[in-house]
């Protein structure tokens, strides 16, 4: 009886001495979450940006997808997205190393005023790359002709940034790129015509305000869904009434400070729309009485133009006041001080 009691207590200490059934494998299955080479392109982006506080996490010793700033794909463990954002003490340009995170498919860099240099060539090489955010840094050059081969690309964001030169021609021959944002720069030259030409019943979103673009609206783009266009802050000049019509998706359009000129009074504007701001152009004819019908509109401004006549009232109208049609030849009616006479 003595012998067996001390067999019982030998079996209770080594069953508590021992970890629970699968722990081992659960602690060895977490240090796999982590792929070689995702783990050694991570690495070597921190060092070539200095080793700093922001990537205190990026320790060898713990898995990459544990790692801060880092998304992994929970079938794979690879390296899928990498955010690094909103840290005025990071410094240095974009690593090369970064084309080592070959399954990556969401980067962004934002609001890290101390990234500067070019775009590198490096991301030439991330060809699974859906999302690219590179926004509000001090990173200049030219916005690279090599962006056209990420194949994959939907959504390009370069806003805020010292990017010179044109909008290369070579996002048109990308197929599923439907929003770009490179507002914010100092872009110069012509709009490529075919730009979003390869979509699909897509809608686009187009953002490019504040830049020193010339030329005019391609013809092309009437046959683009844009859902959203911003031109604003430009030198754009001609006529841009192609991207008005009834049926189309557009919810915002802002073609403000340019020297746009055509008739106001032979489009029809889109029943969506919630924001339509033409100010400062050179705009003429008459304000459409559809105006009124517009059920979302929440913003309306045609101030600073070449309209005359009546200026529609009904709807939501009644909402827009003098500052939305001061300065024009010869507008009339409420709200303006004018009467029609």
């Amino acid at each position: 009886m003595k012998m067996m009691r001390s067999f019982i207590f030998v079996l209770l200490f080594l069953a508590a001495a021992s970890p629970p059934a699968g722990a081992s494998a659960d602690s060895s299955s977490k240090q796999d979450r982590c792929h070689s080479g995702d783990k050694a392109a991570l690495l070597a982006i921190k060092a070539a940006l200095g080793n700093p506080y922001h990537f205190a996490s990026w320790t060898p010793d713990n898995p990459c997808c544990d790692w801060y700033d880092v998304d992994c794909d929970a079938a794979t463990g690879r390296v899928v997205g990498l955010a690094v954002f909103q840290d005025a003490n990071l410094t240095g340009t974009i690593p090369d190393a970064i084309a080592g995170l070959v399954h990556l498919q969401n980067l962004m860099l934002h609001h890290l005023p101390g990234i500067s240099g070019p775009i590198p060539q490096a991301i030439a090489r991330l060809s699974n790359l859906s999302f690219l955010t590179i926004s509000w840094t001090g990173v200049s050059g030219p916005v690279p002709s090599f962006l056209g081969s990420l194949t994959r690309l939907n959504q390009l964001d370069l806003s805020f940034n010292s990017l010179a030169g044109a909008v290369p021609a070579s996002l048109a021959a990308l197929p599923s790129l439907y929003s770009i944002d490179i507002s914010r720069n100092r872009l110069t030259g012509s709009l490529p015509p075919p730009l979003f030409s390869k979509l699909k019943a897509q809608e686009a979103y187009l953002r490019l305000s504040h830049n020193n673009l010339t030329g005019t609206v391609p013809a092309e783009f009437t046959a683009v869904a844009f859902a959203q266009v911003d031109l604003s802050r430009n030198a754009f000049a001609g006529d841009a009434s192609g991207l008005f019509g009834r049926a189309k998706p557009v919810q915002q359009m802002d073609l403000s400070r340019n020297a746009f000129r055509f008739n106001l009074s032979t489009v029809e504007l889109p029943e969506q729309l919630i924001s339509l701001d033409l100010s400062h152009n050179a705009i003429y004819g008459g304000i459409p009485a559809q105006v009124a019908n517009l059920t979302n509109l929440q913003f309306f401004n045609v101030s600073y133009n070449r309209l005359c006549g009546a200026v529609p009232t009904g709807g939501n109208t009644a909402s827009f006041d003098a500052s939305s049609y001061q300065h024009n030849r010869c507008l009339c009616g409420t709200p303006l001080a004018d009467p029609c006479k």
